[in-house]
């Protein structure tokens, strides 16, 4: 199953979350689900350098996503940094998996 469309939603999850509940630590529990679940898959299919690079890369877009709340928006944040985030994932992890089933 590949990550990038489960670190994507997790951005997008986790947001509406805290969103319609107001608590912002809810919406952080859903992304620190599907965080620990695609590190433990990252591990398996890029190795842990890779996987510990992706997760450095999430927790900068999740920075981030607060710092371009103002010029884009709360939601216009979160979508492109869930985009970024669903683009890397694929390029780092998801690709070389699939590339390996392909030629298995």
């Amino acid at each position: 199953m590949p990550t990038a469309p489960v670190a994507a939603l997790a951005f997008l999850a986790g947001f509406a979350v805290a969103d319609a509940t107001g608590v912002r630590p809810l919406g952080g529990a859903v992304l620190l689900a599907a965080g620990a679940w695609c590190f433990a898959r990252w591990r398996r299919t890029a190795g842990t350098p890779r996987a510990a690079a992706l997760l450095a890369f999430c927790a900068a877009a999740f920075v981030a996503s607060h710092a371009l709340a103002d010029p884009l928006g709360t939601w216009g944040a979160v979508l492109a940094v869930a985009a970024l985030v669903g683009a890397a994932t694929w390029a780092v992890a998801d690709r070389r998996a699939s590339g390996r089933r392909a030629s298995a």
